[in-house]
């Protein structure tokens, strides 16, 4: 529990020690530090009085995970330690007993050490410094207050410092000041808030006592007039620390949804026209942190932010270009911001930001806006006129996992066009896919096999996949943990069979790869299923892996499945059905294992694709007299009427 601070029980001998002590000190290191630090309500020589800008909050947005530990390097006997440990020390003490004036000088001094170095830091919270100056923050002494933050804000750039301040109920006092109408303080406060909010607990903090609403407010500024006053000036400022604290804080699911209630999306997207990076970097980030959610990417759209954020990608500030791409990233996953991007001139901008290959984190968010962007066949078509193809395919190679992942994702849009097909193959992309397929990195693989399925649609770059063994290293896939590499692997190899030379053999060769197939119609999830299905559609063409495929039971398996109500699965399952159907006895088995039945039932599905391979399959099975009768039963003839 931190003591309530007074300072009339401090005798004036004590008052006097201080003094004594503090001028001796300022002698000693030669030093001003009433010319260096300001606080309201003194008089003080001119000098610097811009507030120190804060560090931006971490890049990585998970809420599932508390912040890492760092481990406190200190050093190994007490006599390691520098004289600044000791001499912090010293001071911390006299914070106990000094009165206001000795507690400002006391402040002062303090903030003349190197308070970012973690022996500074360690020392003031060692000697109990945190209650101290947590404490100040209750008292009604504004000039104690701002000093006392000065020190937080720099000190919570420590883990363990920052852990401390939750832990004692710092975050609480800290957002009272939130209210205050002294700017300087508010600002501060906001600063301070933006550091500690860095962990999951803190975050969830700040929301429980009300910390998102007050932030909120400090919004509230106009921050693109041509000439503002002075106190103007100081409500950007405010406008600009409470936005820090909000991007800090828009890491958690929940305070996101905060933000949103408390009407922070217009505030933001009022903010995002200001002329000032410094006021841009952190709206962006904190846009482009909440794009996650769809009820943000829906409001960022409506707002008219995208004309916004496209117009800043052509900045020349690399940390502000990559949030407003990696926001494009998020919200293009819509077809109208991929078409308002388009409108606004965005993509020229974006394929300009490739050139920029040295910085890791810009080149990942722009690659990932060019691939959202290239969903849409039109934005290929503007890419193309930019080269954006040939520069990404020169990406393949040497790049982080987190930058391959978007290219090869936006590759395998552009590979939808039959020109850019031809496009990779004379640029070498072919082989660099097939060697991208040996990773390990899951989303990476999900994208590289979707790529690799895409240009086997095209005979000469089926070619060059079979001879770099594309096909096996796709088929191996199938063993994966993972869903997704498993269904897309699938699909991939859907487009392998039907466009390699000779498919039949080039599916024998592949040893236990049919056993491995029909395995996989025991999974549960549907994807798979339909993936898989549409698969072995394609091999049961060859009389000869049908046959393999009846062997390791297919039918049982294809039959277990027809009571499924998922239309995707329907049509790639009746079309498995219909060509398992064209091996010996297959018709008559699948009619005694009860497939008939459920697949009269598809005729009924809205879906007309579904219609079209159920057809298909009840034609193949009503050539055994025995299913015939069932299809009557179920009243076929009335069904297909009204499926027609």
């Amino acid at each position: 529990m931190l003591f309530v601070r007074t300072w009339e029980t401090v005798s004036w001998q004590s008052n006097l020690n201080i003094y004594i002590y503090i001028y001796i000190y300022i002698y000693i290191h030669q030093i001003s530090l009433l010319h260096c630090y300001r606080f309201p309500g003194f008089c003080y020589p001119s000098g610097p009085s811009n507030l120190e800008k804060p560090s931006a909050p971490l890049e990585s947005s998970s809420e599932s995970e508390e912040e890492e530990e760092q481990s406190e390097r200190r050093p190994e006997s007490d006599t390691d330690l520098p004289s600044e440990y000791w001499q912090i020390q010293k001071l911390v003490k006299y914070l106990k007993v000094g009165d206001q004036t000795a507690t400002v000088l006391t402040l002062c001094a303090i903030m003349d050490f190197n308070l970012m170095q973690e022996t500074c830091q360690l020392a003031i919270r060692d000697v109990g410094g945190l209650e101290v100056l947590i404490n100040l923050l209750d008292t009604d002494e504004v000039q104690c207050k701002i000093g006392s933050l000065k020190i937080l804000r720099k000190i919570s750039h420590n883990v363990h410092i920052r852990r401390a301040i939750v832990d004692m109920g710092g975050l609480q006092s800290i957002m009272k000041n939130l209210d205050s109408p002294v700017k300087d303080l508010k600002a501060l406060d906001a600063e301070t808030i933006a550091n500690v909010a860095r962990f999951r607990r803190a975050r969830r903090t700040v929301r429980q006592y009300g910390g998102i609403k007050k932030l909120v407010k400090l919004l509230d500024c106009v921050p693109n007039l041509a000439n503002l006053t002075a106190e103007q000036e100081k409500d950007v400022e405010v406008a600009r620390c409470g936005t820090l604290a909000l991007w800090s804080c828009s890491k958690s699911t929940n305070n996101k949804e905060a933000i949103r209630k408390a009407g922070g999306v217009f505030m933001l997207g009022r903010l995002l026209k200001s002329p000032h990076e410094n006021m841009l970097i952190p709206v962006v980030g904190t846009l482009q942190e909440c794009a996650s959610e769809e009820k943000y990417r829906i409001a960022i759209q409506t707002e008219g932010m995208i004309k916004d954020l496209v117009k800043n990608l052509s900045r020349d500030n690399d940390e502000l270009q990559m949030h407003c791409a990696n926001a494009i990233f998020k919200c293009a996953q819509d077809k109208q911001t991929r078409y308002l991007v388009r409108q606004y001139k965005g993509l020229q901008p974006l394929v300009s930001l490739l050139s920029k290959a040295h910085n890791k984190q810009l080149l990942a968010a722009a690659t990932g806006a060019i691939w959202k962007c290239s969903i849409s066949v039109e934005n290929v078509t503007k890419f193309q006129e930019y080269k954006a193809l040939e520069t990404l395919l020169r990406l393949l190679t040497d790049q982080p996992e987190e930058v391959l992942v978007n290219v090869v994702g936006a590759v395998g849009e552009f590979a939808q066009i039959p020109d850019n097909k031809a496009t990779i193959r004379n640029c070498g992309g072919i082989r660099s896919l097939v060697n991208l397929l040996t990773g390990t990195n899951q989303a990476l693989l999900v994208n590289v096999t979707k790529a690799v399925g895409a240009c086997a649609t095209d005979m000469d770059n089926m070619i060059i996949i079979d001879k770099l063994d594309g096909v096996r290293l796709v088929w191996s896939l199938l063993k994966n943990p993972c869903a997704d590499v498993q269904s897309s692997a699938a699909w991939a190899l859907c487009q392998c069979i039907e466009n390699a030379k000779d498919a039949g053999e080039m599916v024998r060769s592949l040893v236990g790869g049919l056993e491995l197939i029909v395995n996989l119609l025991k999974s549960t999830n549907n994807e798979v299923l339909a993936s898989i299905c549409a698969a072995i559609a394609k091999i049961a063409r060859n009389e000869e892996n049908l046959a393999v495929l009846t062997d390791h039971g297919v039918v049982q398996l294809l039959t277990k499945l027809t009571n499924t109500t998922d239309d995707r699965l329907r049509r790639h399952l009746a079309e498995a059905v219909g060509h398992c159907c064209m091996w010996g006895s297959n018709r008559a088995s699948f009619g005694d294992a009860g497939a008939v039945a459920p697949l009269v039932h598809y005729l009924k599905s809205k879906d007309k694709a579904v219609h079209k391979t159920t057809a298909m399959a009840l034609y193949q099975l009503s050539r055994d007299p025995n299913n015939c009768i069932t299809m009557h039963d179920r009243g076929v003839v009335k069904v297909s009427r009204c499926a027609v």
